[in-house]
């Protein structure tokens, strides 16, 4: 990885490694009740790497996306119905600044040398109809900023095939990915004592998706 040309005590690599080490505990606090120490841990994992980014100087964009992500994951580590609409619109805000981040970062050319990316484009579109059709009846009272950001998580989908290299794409696809499986837990297999089931796959995919997309935009990866 091009960030180990920091050097082993750096800054940035040091930023990276707590990080890291906050989300592998946090995977032991996946399924624990609401806690400050757990909400910390949470928090600390994606927050980490904005600091990261702010560290070499990265694009304004990124830092604040991961920023918001950072403050969504402090609200749905809440077990509390508005704290996960608080949750939701801050990583709707951040998805907004991933696509704005992707479409002034990235270039229409990129698309066109590489048609597989137009194949994963038309995949991230019927994966948005599916999830649409699906989640939004289910989501009862919550159904339009379901649906709204199901909208935009796909647009920031689409914006990351502009970007050069396969990280942004990948890390996209694993956020999407984590998102729908949070909401099919959420709202259509949730167990009787309100449990999020597959936490543990959600948690991974996110945090390698945050982590994915910031060191490729960085030019770290």
């Amino acid at each position: 990885m091009q960030i180990l040309e920091y050097g082993m005590t750096s800054e940035p690599l040091g930023s990276l490694l707590f990080s890291a080490i906050a989300a592998f505990l946090y995977l032991f606090m996946v399924n624990q009740p609401a806690t400050m120490r757990r909400t910390a841990v949470k928090t600390l994992a994606v927050a980490m790497l904005a600091v990261l980014a702010l560290i070499v100087d990265g694009p304004l964009l990124l830092i604040a996306a991961l920023l918001a992500c950072a403050a969504g994951d402090a609200f749905l580590a809440q077990d509390d119905e508005r704290m996960f609409l608080a949750g939701l619109v801050a990583f709707l805000v951040g998805h907004v600044l991933y696509v704005a981040l992707f479409y002034t970062s990235g270039a229409m050319e990129v698309v066109v040398e590489q048609p597989v990316r137009l194949l994963i484009g038309v995949a991230f579109m019927v994966f948005a109809m599916l999830a649409t059709l699906r989640l939004v009846p289910a989501a009862g009272q919550l159904g339009p900023p379901v649906g709204a950001y199901i909208t935009v998580i796909a647009a920031m989908g689409l914006s990351a095939l502009l970007m050069p290299g396969w990280g942004v794409v990948f890390g996209a696809g694993l956020f999407m990915a984590s998102d729908a499986v949070l909401a099919a837990g959420r709202f259509l297999h949730a167990g009787e004592d309100g449990s999020q089931p597959y936490g543990h796959f959600v948690w991974i995919s996110y945090y390698l998706a945050q982590a994915l997309m910031a060191l490729s935009v960085l030019g770290l990866a």
